[in-house]
């Protein structure tokens, strides 16, 4: 019996849909590899230093998770999703830094960078304090007594009474020097989150890639969570809250890295969230009841976060689309 062969098979056509169909898989495979070296790096290290810092700082010279001075020890931990980024992309996949998003583009995005820095964490500070106050779920102190007491317990009576011109000046200090300072130190994070992992994660599909990254990013900071560095009351229940609000929150830097192209914007607005708004929701709240519900992390974020990303929800899905900062 003889057997003919199609000449589709030696067509260039055919050969060229095999190289293609060869090439994909293997970019596809690449690409798995190296999210799975990101998240070894970026959880094995955190945590180890994590632990390591968690373990001097409370045996060694008995700090607090509450303490500001624990926050020291644990720094070198938000590093390493950018160290994992830097590892991932020169050694293991070799892809390089040309996606990575290092250009400002202020001068034409500079709208989303004073969203990011400013109007988001006022927005969401703003709405939690009206609603603890409207639910009676508990009344911010604003002489910053109680806070202090948690904070700084030996020390917390020799500061002077908090004047609405001292907070004025709190507020713009927390905004000159806090938001820029955060924003070098969170660069640590976003530099993997945003910066990698988000727009390798169904990069087709930019609203589950996000609701992916936050739940990972959430369960990141599970060991800081059960230290008691959220100042949760139930660390347990934090542990459910907290992946909630990371979730949002990278819909929302996801939104702005991606319009902006620049991962200089979620840093913004990454370092803001720190230096802005929970600082703030932790003046104000810590030490009262229901810490939980009126952390800047909590339970009543989700109704001023969750209303933006609805918001932000289309703007997302056409943000590759649209030109930048259009």
């Amino acid at each position: 019996m003889e057997i003919t062969v199609s000449p589709v098979v030696h067509s260039p056509v055919y050969y060229k849909r095999l190289e293609y169909v060869g090439e994909t898989v293997t970019k596809e495979s690449m690409k798995s590899k190296g999210i799975v070296a990101y998240l070894c790096v970026a959880f094995l290290g955190a945590w180890s230093l994590w632990l390591a810092g968690w373990i001097v700082a409370s045996r060694l010279f008995q700090i607090s998770a509450s303490n500001p001075l624990f926050q020291v020890m644990v720094l070198p931990g938000a590093f390493m999703p950018a160290i994992a980024a830097v590892v991932t992309r020169r050694w293991v996949t070799r892809e390089g830094f040309s996606d990575v998003g290092s250009h400002l583009n202020f001068r034409r995005c500079w709208r989303y960078y004073l969203f990011g820095g400013y109007v988001l964490p006022i927005i969401v500070v703003g709405v939690i304090v009206a609603l603890a106050i409207l639910l009676g779920i508990s009344q911010p102190d604003f002489s910053l007594h109680r806070s202090l007491a948690v904070l700084i317990p030996k020390a917390h009576s020799a500061f002077p009474r908090i004047t609405p011109s001292l907070w004025a000046i709190l507020i713009f200090q927390m905004m000159i020097v806090g938001v820029p300072l955060g924003t070098i130190v969170t660069w640590g994070e976003e530099f993997g989150w945003r910066g990698y992992l988000q727009l390798r994660l169904f990069a087709a599909q930019p609203i589950l890639a996000a609701v992916v990254t936050g739940v990972i990013w959430g369960v990141w900071h599970c060991p800081l969570i059960l230290f008691g560095y959220e100042h949760y009351e139930n660390v347990w229940a934090g542990l459910l809250v907290f992946p909630v609000c990371t979730v949002m929150l990278s819909i929302i830097f996801g939104w702005l890295r991606l319009k902006t192209d620049s991962v200089w914007s979620s840093c913004v607005a990454h370092g803001a969230t720190n230096a802005l708004g929970v600082s703030i929701t932790l003046l104000l709240f810590l030490g009262g009841p229901h810490f939980l519900y009126v952390s800047y992390l909590g339970i009543l974020s989700w109704v001023p976060l969750g209303a933006i990303c609805v918001w932000i929800r289309p703007k997302l899905v056409n943000a590759r689309k649209d030109r930048i900062c259009g």
